[in-house]
């Protein structure tokens, strides 16, 4: 393993575990501070926002900035040709990265609130319209990173995707996971950012669907060329970091 590509997994591994950390702190701290679930919901879609929005600017450089396999998968199908995006034995390193961060990151957010460092969650999250819910939410997300990739504006992403997914928190019944690695994470606490152990595999099944569907639609709205004049961060593409 190259040094360059060690450094992109650790980016990786860490920019997910503190997505998760935003996910599970955000969600306790909410739920200590108010009974209300209006108030709590927006709290924990305001956190995601600006966590999402400050991950993706600072880790864009060094690895693209995916933490998700959704993102992961769809930039190496769709860059596979042109050798714009990820290779094969990058996805093969990012996605165990952005797993091993996820849980790693619902240990930390545990631990920085006292509670168990790690407890099966009880929330059972498996009905037809939370699946529906995962599927259009990654849908969305990858239409968006593809669509400002490949009309030259890929420097618009880390905000874009930030204040997406805020918004997909309201408009989803499912509170737009959208991300696999976060939702295996979050198996391992139990708070009220966590998901049963047995809702796990639909959701990550719907994630994907809808990552493909995603990409689908990138291509049959921008065409299947991708702008590479955008020097800016690109979470959809290859990021070379500068060598050491």
């Amino acid at each position: 393993m190259t040094r360059s590509l060690a450094r992109r997994i650790a980016a990786e591994a860490v920019g997910t575990g503190l997505l998760v950390v935003v996910a599970v702190g955000s969600g306790i701290q909410a739920t200590r501070l108010s009974q209300d679930a209006g108030v709590r919901l927006l709290a924990c879609s305001l956190a995601a926002v600006f966590g999402l929005g400050v991950l993706i600017t600072l880790l864009g450089p060094v690895s693209g900035g995916h933490l998700n396999p959704a993102v992961t998968l769809s930039a190496w199908y769709v860059g596979r040709r042109r050798s714009t995006g990820p290779t094969l034995r990058e996805v093969a390193a990012y996605i165990p990265a952005q797993v091993a961060g996820a849980i790693g990151g619902a240990i930390l957010g545990d631990a920085m609130f006292a509670r168990p460092l790690v407890r099966l969650s009880t929330h059972e999250r498996s009905a037809g319209h939370l699946w529906l819910s995962e599927v259009v939410a990654t849908a969305g997300l990858i239409l968006l990173v593809l669509g400002l990739q490949r009309t030259g504006r890929a420097r618009l992403v880390p905000a874009a995707a930030a204040a997406y997914i805020g918004s997909a928190y309201w408009f989803t019944s499912s509170t737009a996971f959208a991300n696999p690695a976060m939702t295996i994470g979050r198996v391992v606490t139990d708070t009220a950012a966590g998901i049963a152990p047995t809702s796990v595999v639909p959701f990550v099944a719907a994630q994907l669907l809808g990552a493909g569907l995603g990409t689908g639609a990138a291509t049959a709205l921008f065409g299947r060329s991708t702008h590479t004049g955008d020097d800016a961060v690109a979470p959809a593409g290859r990021a070379e970091p500068a060598s050491l």
